[in-house]
């Protein structure tokens, strides 16, 4: 995720390769990630954080396993006024700020497709991150596709349910159909194009649109007909009940997660 918002950043112009500075511990990611955008890349965090200008963003992209280290790592490269943003799942403002002594955290919660220009950031921050750095924030966001600011943390915690472990679910379904078709004689080429072709479609007719989800499902559901039996089989499944809960489930970890 950390490479997507870097390579995005420098698509649009938002930044040159000399502003950006990374950090990571194996020589040949370093050799590769300085060849080919350009960046300072360092193998100690320490380092990297120091070298950064006065005014210069921290950007937190780890697993949330390794951030109490990391942090430790970088507690005396951050002063009191520089901007830290987090994208590690859980972790709380409260615990960065606390951390690294600096009162300008801010908490992002991306998705898979930013990866492409082509998701869903989801944002919040302390009250000490005043407008001008939130204009910041919202630009390198905006490298990642569209980004959605909220008021409480906790929603953060639901973004990373739906918004961030939503793909997960939309990969299922789509495995799921294209394994369907394979089942009933289409090759898997042919299968998996059907299948990608018509969740396409179909989101960006349910956007242009602008109707409930159950509208867009009634306007192709004659009586008796297929569509019909297949939302039978799907309610009868409980389809609704088994999305809800992984929702449910997903959001209680993001909450766990912040806690230890």
């Amino acid at each position: 995720m950390a490479e997507a918002m870097i390579a995005g950043m420098l698509r649009q112009g938002i930044v040159t390769p000399e502003q950006v500075t990374a950090s990571h511990p194996r020589d040949e990611r370093i050799d590769d990630l300085s060849g080919r955008l350009g960046i300072n890349v360092f193998r100690n965090n320490h380092e990297a954080a120091a070298s950064l200008g006065e005014n210069g963003t921290l950007v937190l992209c780890v697993k949330p396993q390794r951030l109490s280290r990391v942090m430790k790592e970088l507690s005396d490269s951050v002063t009191e006024d520089r901007m830290t943003v987090s994208i590690v799942a859980g972790a709380r403002i409260d615990t960065i700020s606390d951390a690294l002594r600096t009162d300008r955290v801010v908490r992002v919660m991306p998705n898979t497709p930013s990866q492409i220009g082509a998701g869903m950031s989801v944002w919040t921050c302390s009250p000490a991150v005043g407008d001008e750095r939130r204009v910041e924030v919202r630009n390198i966001l905006s490298a990642l596709g569209k980004e959605l600011f909220v008021e409480t943390e906790n929603m953060i915690d639901m973004a990373t349910s739906l918004s961030a472990t939503g793909p997960t679910f939309t990969f299922m379904v789509m495995e799921a159909l294209t394994d369907a078709g394979v089942h009933l004689g289409f090759s898997r080429d042919v299968a998996k194009e059907l299948v990608q072709e018509t969740m396409l479609g179909s989101v960006k007719f349910a956007m242009e649109s602008h109707k409930h989800p159950a509208e867009l499902h009634n306007m192709v559901t004659s009586p008796g007909g297929t569509s019909a039996e297949a939302i039978y089989q799907m309610e009868k499944g409980g389809l609704r009940t088994v999305l809800s809960k992984a929702v449910h489930a997903a959001y209680k970890r993001a909450v766990d997660l912040g806690k230890r």
